[in-house]
């Protein structure tokens, strides 16, 4: 198998974020895998299921080929998963949740299984009966859908940590059910259903009400009649508030989604996955994958024709993914077979913009993403419709229901979160713009570290305005734009997330709906942090407008413990948020994980730094501990670096921010290895090179998490708060 392989070089992130999550390791903990016994074992796993073909070997060289050269990647469970014992290898679920207790706690059941696996789950609690129904079997009354969601909020803290990935959930509840003001506020104070992503299905009708400032009715799941009306205006304007407070709820349109529901025969889609881009029946799953476009554009044009050739054999690599897979529960596995949904995104579209000289924000640059999608998902339709030709259509398939070619595949196309897969792939992720062009890294002794987008060094050094003053001016201000060094044509080029205006992330996610997604798209309209209410309605309303399916809104350093600018130009806003996380003293339960540091006082004898750290992995409590402290002469001292160690702990219980408990101990260092600078030096390598107060970084890495594709990630190493 692949005698003439060129090798893949890897960039450093990719190789980290591979031995974090990926890599196999033997009965001693080490690695036991390359990125290219990687790829073969994956492929050695999906080609399988064409064991007897006499296109066996060929189709098993393509799908390694594909993956190995970083042309397509599928979802993290594939990779993990693929050849081994676990062998789930779905990434995304949706549970239902009937209105009894048995049904309630076997969604809970279910759902543990799925994490336990490496997969997302979504949830409606819909069918719930609201807050004090009436309960026939007990004639008592009912607790209602938030009662029950923190319930399975717990099950998901419970078994989070035993896998490579961590639980993740997806809550929906209809804007017409009677407990529809308590969910739309649950996520306010952000302790509360940490596990959980919030989500309002929203109807047409609701919209028309929102527009006539009308009334609307709710109704009672478990009779089916109302149970009262609200102003569907101050509804809305409570939604706008929220998201404009945290980004929490976010907003699906459920009869948008439904209206391209493939299968209506089966039901009605109720929820999505946790980052909101797959509807899926009740106990559907899906498995995912993304083309990586930056590897298709070849002397300043798309090459269509290896596109094509990749698509299709990546669009036979997920079919296999349905056959191979071990599904978690026998519901999931039936349901799956019936309708054999399949998820091809993309990622890497800014990259392609890039080379192609197009702004994401331009009109040209939405144009050339709609034709791509719109190739992307004819090419695979057409793999789809000839792999139903030998095999057969999937089993739901009817000719007098559904108005499409008989295909192997119920949904073809979905626009997928890419974290990780992207960081391996060193690309852009999935349809978002790049959040930063150049970055600072402090590391350990006060080096910085300048981490320039590959794109716009090679530019920058082609085009002479490259150096590292320049690039340094770019990572402070944190925008290409305004710098006179800089073309005014890159500058465009290189717009990054925030510097793009919040209509033009709406359109570009409007027009990739529009044309080849069948699913939905996890992308997020940013927002300046100086943005209005107002514009965040707009960002609502224009979403609906043009078709998307569901909509994340953040307003940059909107989320009560985050704080992006600790630059004095900081708005009022901001400054009071930072004040008011401060002000509730963390309490710590009777067991903490530490860790020890040994270092040298001034007197080069060594001290041990303990630091305790919670269950996000953040510094909750520092110590000092002298070898022989009980000695006469170091009593003075030990005292000394014990009360600032109490101080600090002090600090970081009622979350200050790290950047000002750095700032205070650098102040108060006289010497390289006084304690102050011992501390200050250990905070600023937990921060790893961030602005960010440790409430916003990663809790794996240290890094920086930053909020896209519906979600909290790192790009460092690749953790994010969904998966």
């Amino acid at each position: 198998m692949t005698p003439d392989l060129t090798k893949q070089v890897l960039t450093k992130t990719a190789e980290t974020v591979l031995a974090r999550r990926y890599y196999l390791k033997d009965s001693a903990g080490e690695l036991a895998e390359t990125w290219e016994t990687l790829c073969k074992r994956v492929s050695n796993a999906v080609a399988r299921v064409e064991k007897k073909s006499k296109q066996f070997e060929a189709l098993r060289e393509s799908y390694f080929r594909m993956m190995y050269h970083l042309d397509f990647l599928p979802n993290s469970p594939c990779l993990m998963n693929a050849g081994t014992d676990i062998g789930q290898l779905s990434a995304c679920f949706v549970l239902p949740i009937e209105d009894s207790m048995d049904g309630i706690f076997t969604a809970i059941r279910n759902g543990a299984l799925v994490h336990k696996t490496g997969g997302g789950t979504g949830y409606s609690f819909s069918r719930l009966r609201s807050r004090n129904a009436s309960v026939r079997s007990t004639q008592g009354v009912a607790s209602g859908p938030l009662s029950f969601a923190a319930v399975f909020d717990a099950a998901t803290e419970t078994i989070k940590q035993g896998g490579k990935r961590r639980g993740a959930n997806m809550g929906v509840l209809r804007i017409d059910h009677p407990d529809i003001m308590g969910f739309i506020s649950a996520k306010e104070d952000q302790n509360k259903f940490t596990n959980f992503n919030f989500s309002v299905a929203i109807t047409d009708d609701f919209m028309a009400a929102v527009e006539e400032e009308a009334e609307y009715s709710l109704i009672e799941p478990s009779t089916g009649k109302e149970a009262g009306t609200l102003n569907a205006r101050a509804v809305f304007e409570k939604i706008i508030d929220l998201a404009w407070h945290n980004g929490e709820p976010g907003v699906l349109f459920i009869d948008a989604a439904n209206r391209d529901n493939m299968t209506p025969q089966l039901g009605d889609f109720e929820a999505t996955n946790p980052c909101g881009e797959q509807w899926l029946l009740p106990y559907e799953s899906c498995n995912l994958g993304s083309l990586n476009l930056s590897n298709f554009v070849k002397d300043g044009e798309v090459d269509y024709k290896r596109m094509e050739h990749v698509v299709k054999v990546a669009t036979s690599f997920l079919d296999n993914v349905i056959d191979c897979n071990r599904f978690p529960i026998p519901e999931i596995k039936e349901m799956t077979l019936k309708t054999r949904k399949i998820g091809m995104g993309i990622m890497g579209l800014h990259d392609m913009l890039i080379q192609l000289g197009l702004p994401y924000g331009s009109e040209e640059g939405r144009k050339q993403a709609a034709d791509i999608m719109s190739f992307v998902r004819a090419k695979a339709e057409e793999q789809s419709v000839e792999i139903a030709e030998e095999k057969g259509a999937f089993p739901a398939y009817d000719a007098k229901l559904n108005d499409y070619p008989a295909r192997r595949n119920a949904a073809l196309t979905s626009i997928q979160p890419t974290g990780t897969v992207s960081m391996i792939a060193d690309c852009a992720s999935g349809c978002e713009p790049y959040f930063s062009i150049v970055m600072i890294k402090n590391v350990m002794d006060g080096d910085r570290l300048i981490l320039v987008n590959k794109h716009f060094e090679q530019i920058a050094r082609k085009e002479g305005f490259y150096s590292d003053e320049l690039m340094v001016k770019v990572a402070d201000s944190g925008t290409v734009i305004g710098h006179d060094e800089i073309p005014e044509q890159w500058q465009e080029v290189f717009r990054t997330a925030q510097d793009i205006r919040p209509e033009d992330h709406i359109k570009m996610q409007g027009i990739l709906q529009s044309n080849g997604v069948d699913s939905s798209i996890s992308k997020t309209i940013n927002l300046p942090n100086s943005a209005t209410r107002e514009e965040v309605e707009l960002s609502y309303v224009m979403g609906y407008k043009l078709g998307c399916k569901g909509l994340t809104v953040y307003r940059d350093g909107s989320r009560d413990l985050q704080v992006l600018n600790t630059k004095e130009s900081a708005g009022t806003e901001q400054q009071t948020a930072l004040v008011s996380s401060a002000g509730i003293k963390k309490s710590l339960p009777d067991t903490l994980s530490a860790k020890r540091y040994r270092v040298k006082d001034q007197e080069q004898k060594s001290v041990y730094i303990i630091v305790c750290f919670d269950e996000n992995e953040q510094p909750m409590e520092v110590f000092a501990k002298f070898p022989f402290d009980n000695r006469v002469d170091l009593k003075d001292k030990s005292t000394m670096w014990t009360t600032t160690c109490r101080l600090v702990s002090l600090a970081l219980r009622f979350n200050i921010p790290a950047s000002e408990i750095i700032k205070q101990l650098d102040r108060s260092s006289g010497h390289m290895l006084d304690l102050p600078a011992q501390l200050s030096k250990l905070f600023k390598s937990f921060m790893a090179g961030t602005q960010h107060g440790f409430a916003s970084t990663c809790p794996e890495c240290a890094g920086t998490l930053v909020f896209e594709e519906g979600c909290e990630t790192c790009h460092g190493c690749g953790y994010s708060k969904c998966s």
